[in-house]
């Protein structure tokens, strides 16, 4: 196996020492069946970046987090990217216009969707009209937007074939991430709506019994969640597509924020991934790099490691350098960042000297602040095969000091 057991943890790639502390409170805490970390682990809220937490009836809105469903869609286009090429400058700047990152919109298209019938929206009404309303409104205004941090919009040359590829990466946007809030201040015994609480990064989960009433809602407005994320991403593909003028022939679709009802062993329980991507035998998803290295698309093993791994693998690189580390402490009132230890010039010499025309993002994106690639997915062998080989040719994102309240 190439996964260390410690202390009941199983665990992929190196050990960092503060996710790792972050997962033994995790197994610690309620009907854990078992407490594992991905090969891009790091620290995230209650329940690290790259944890995977199995419950036994119980739901964690923290393990699943504030970014609800965030996740990847990829399509292989019928394009080459060597006939584009010539023309990516032009193609990147009509994505920077067309496609709305931040928390604005850049256009004025009003998306429509049948996800906002769905009956699962009487969960807000449930917990007050004013909140279904409030929610229901900025849904609808946010749905097809991207989002800052190291949400993407971004195109791809697939190694060997030389066909064009377009991912994104973003979740649920404000919706998400106030349902998560709001679910997370009524399990205190707070009101739905009431001020961040000031939860504290390394607090033990906070857990509902999928059979109660409280749990049952939650779960019901993560899914609802869920069919969000998927309708926005599947929007932004769309748009991109019709920048190019170019149509799918393949899709690859997935969340790595989110609960899942699962059997395994025989035996139903919840499988809660926070920054980990499902990898049941033969699934397809998509696992990104940074701007400055290889994406692939990966398909799960039929193996003893990968049921091990309760069918669970990398979402991305893994962070290496935290985002004040990399860009510096920003001062709102001045718009002006000191301290940082990347500067935009060596941002964007990496990036040019990978052959990335880049629009938009900040230092604390840069490919300074990730792992290889390459280095996890070698971590997670026995569970996964590389099926396709993705080097970015063009990445857009929210600007460097783009407010974003939402991002990840």
């Amino acid at each position: 196996m190439t996964y260390q057991n410690i202390d009941g943890v199983r665990v992929w790639g190196k050990p960092d020492d503060g996710a790792l502390a972050q997962a033994k409170t995790c197994a610690e805490t309620g009907n854990v069946v078992q407490t594992l970390l991905m090969a891009d682990h790091h620290k995230g809220y209650s329940q690290p970046i790259g944890g995977v937490v199995v419950y036994d009836g119980q739901i964690s809105p923290s393990g699943v987090g504030y970014d609800i469903a965030c996740g990847n869609k990829a399509v292989r286009t019928n394009l080459f990217a060597s006939d584009m090429k010539p023309d990516l400058a032009r193609v990147m700047d009509q994505i920077a216009r067309k496609v709305s990152f931040g928390i604005g919109r850049v256009n004025h298209e009003q998306v429509d969707h049948d996800l906002f019938d769905d009956p699962d929206w009487a969960v807000y009404k449930a917990v007050g009209s004013q909140e279904h309303d409030k929610l229901k409104a900025l849904a609808q205004s946010q749905l097809g937007t991207v989002g800052s941090g190291n949400h993407f919009v971004d195109l791809f040359e697939e190694a060997g074939t030389g066909r064009l590829w377009i991912a994104n990466h973003f979740g649920s946007r404000g919706f998400g991430h106030k349902t998560a809030s709001g679910f997370l201040n009524l399990a205190a015994g707070r009101t739905f709506l009431a001020s961040a609480p000031g939860e504290k990064m390394d607090q033990p989960p906070v857990l509902l019994d999928l059979n109660s009433e409280l749990g049952d809602m939650y779960y019901r407005a993560m899914k609802l969640a869920g069919r969000y994320a998927y309708a926005g991403r599947d929007y932004v593909i769309q748009q991109v597509l019709a920048i190019l003028g170019a149509e799918a022939d393949l899709e690859v679709h997935n969340h790595h924020n989110y609960a899942w009802k699962e059997t395994h062993d025989g035996k139903e329980v919840v499988v809660v991934r926070k920054g980990a991507t499902p990898s049941a035998p033969g699934q397809v998803g998509f696992i990104g790099g940074s701007m400055g290295d290889i994406s692939v698309i990966v398909k799960g093993k039929d193996s003893t490691e990968n049921r091990e791994a309760y069918y669970s693998t990398v979402h991305g690189a893994g962070r290496t350098m935290s985002r004040t580390q990399a860009a510096g402490k920003m001062n709102w009132k001045t718009r002006t960042r000191s301290g940082g230890q990347i500067s935009t010039e060596q941002m964007m010499e990496a990036v040019r000297s990978f052959g990335v025309e880049l629009r938009g993002a900040g230092t604390d994106e840069s490919p300074f602040v990730y792992r290889k690639l390459q280095e996890v997915l070698d971590a997670h062998a026995e569970t996964i095969e590389v099926m396709h080989v993705l080097k970015p040719i063009g990445v857009c994102m929210a600007g460097a000091d783009e407010f974003d309240p939402y991002k990840d």
